[in-house]
């Protein structure tokens, strides 16, 4: 059922391309009733539940709340305000990998619950940090940030890997992207919701206490989780050193672990001033920026099941291949308003955002189940690393990002393009990077790879 292939069958190029043969229009109900077979798994509804939970409360926190309140509340510059984003996501990124390797050998449950429950904490603990510390100020908001990142560091690899578990090997494409879904359902609902909770109480940081209220819905739908799967534990003869098995995962998938770094550079250029972009370029208010995203983003929500049937169809790499290209180009045309004034429109930026947000559907799913294919009995193991290698490359494109967008506003003026250059900038090394990773996908990634190794 749902059989993932990655090269088209030489029976149907002779078909009539217009009319389905019957081995595709049975595939096709088959896939069908393997997206309810799914949804039906009460573990799979559960897990999914937990995921769409965390990424509301991490997009609140992180891109809905924490720019605008360390900016106006704190008055820290844009690059500052990175570098408080890259501690989150360097120690995600650092303990993605030991936390996956730890949930292989004793389980995942624990720590679907104790991330989230550390979680709870850091938001209002940001409120005890004097104002006007100095140097202190920005070392205690950091640190808290730390330990954010290590609440997401155990939380994700282990969800990821017990929807591996809780999944056939013909249903676990579809389960990865229904994972996708609640990403982008999280993104959707976190940006309008923290913005409309922080107008309402005229507060930049009232969405840290919805922060933390859904962080501790995220501990207890875990708490609730079947253990039959979260509880999973590999044999003991896969247990070795963490470095060892790092870098036998390292072995495994370096080709997705380029692509991880290069791509996730290109989404980190933004991620730090998406929103102060919209207020500063369109001066948009954190409710409208919010609601300008909604429908967008509960599109894509829409399609993402239908997305990746249509990766199915296409195979895992070949799917990889054309939502790079998409991404590419959404982000080209929205670069594109750095140096053309007629390019710096909302409208613009919310259509060209809709090749983006398809060709992410396309290609994140395929992605991610091919690493959880590789090596079924290190399935968090090489996922953590495949995660941990996305995290370097967006604390990297996140810490310049930040400085692109305050430095190179007097540099535009100076040149004639106005502050809108450096406004657009982050964009621009966006589309570099996504392009640059299309390129590299479409040489090291072929069709007909094995996509599965042997489980004991």
């Amino acid at each position: 059922m749902g059989t993932i292939v990655n090269e088209p069958r030489e029976d149907s190029k002779k078909n009539d391309p217009s009319t389905p043969s019957p081995i595709e229009f049975a595939e096709l109900e088959v896939g069908a009733l393997s997206s309810k077979k799914v949804l039906s798994k009460r573990p799979v509804l559960m897990l999914l539940i937990t995921a769409l939970f965390a990424e509301i409360g991490y997009a609140a926190l992180n891109i809905g709340t924490m720019p605008v309140y360390l900016r106006e509340d704190r008055q820290f510059g844009e690059s500052l305000i990175a570098l408080i984003l890259v501690g989150f996501l360097l120690s995600e990124a650092v303990f993605k990998s030991p936390m996956g390797m730890l949930a292989d050998r004793f389980g995942r449950r624990t720590f679907m619950i104790v991330g989230p429950a550390i979680c709870i904490a850091t938001p209002l603990l940001t409120f005890l940090v004097p104002h006007h510390w100095g140097r202190l100020e920005t070392v205690s908001i950091l640190f808290l940030r730390v330990f954010d990142g290590i609440g997401a560091a155990m939380l994700w690899p282990s969800l990821f890997a017990a929807m591996g578990d809780a999944t056939d090997d013909s249903e676990r494409q579809q389960a990865m992207s229904l994972l996708n879904l609640c990403y982008l359902l999280g993104v959707a609902l976190a940006l309008p919701i923290a913005g409309l909770v922080n107008d309402t109480f005229h507060s930049h940081a009232a969405s840290f206490y919805l922060a933390s209220g859904l962080f501790a819905a995220v501990m207890i739908s875990a708490v609730r989780q079947p253990k039959t799967v979260s509880t999973h534990k590999v044999a003991d003869e896969h247990a070795g050193p963490e470095w060892h098995l790092l870098l036998s995962s390292l072995k495994q998938i370096p080709s997705y672990l380029a692509l991880a770094v290069i791509t996730f550079a290109g989404i980190g250029f933004p991620m730090p001033i998406i929103k102060l972009f919209a207020n500063d370029q369109f001066h948009f208010s954190e409710t409208q920026f919010g609601f300008l995203v909604l429908p967008a983003a509960l599109m894509m929500a829409a399609f993402s099941v239908p997305m990746s049937k249509l990766g199915e169809r296409l195979g895992r790499v070949k799917a990889v291949h054309f939502g790079m290209g998409s991404c590419a180009l959404g982000m080209i045309l929205i670069g594109s308003g750095a140096f053309v004034p007629l390019m710096r429109q909302a409208w613009l930026l919310a259509l060209a955002g809709i090749p983006v947000g398809f060709g992410f559907l396309l290609a994140i799913p395929a992605w991610m189940a091919s690493v959880s294919d590789v090596d079924c009995n290190r399935r968090a193991a090489n996922l953590g690393a495949v995660m941990t290698a996305q995290g370097l490359g967006a604390i990297i494109g996140t810490s310049l990002g930040g400085l692109a967008y305050e430095r190179l506003q007097p540099v535009g003026e100076q040149i004639g393009l106005g502050p809108d250059f450096g406004r657009y900038s982050p964009f621009v090394c966006c589309a570099i990077c996504i392009t640059l990773g299309w390129l590299i996908g479409l040489r090291i990634l072929k069709p007909g790879e094995p996509a599965t190794a042997p489980c004991d």
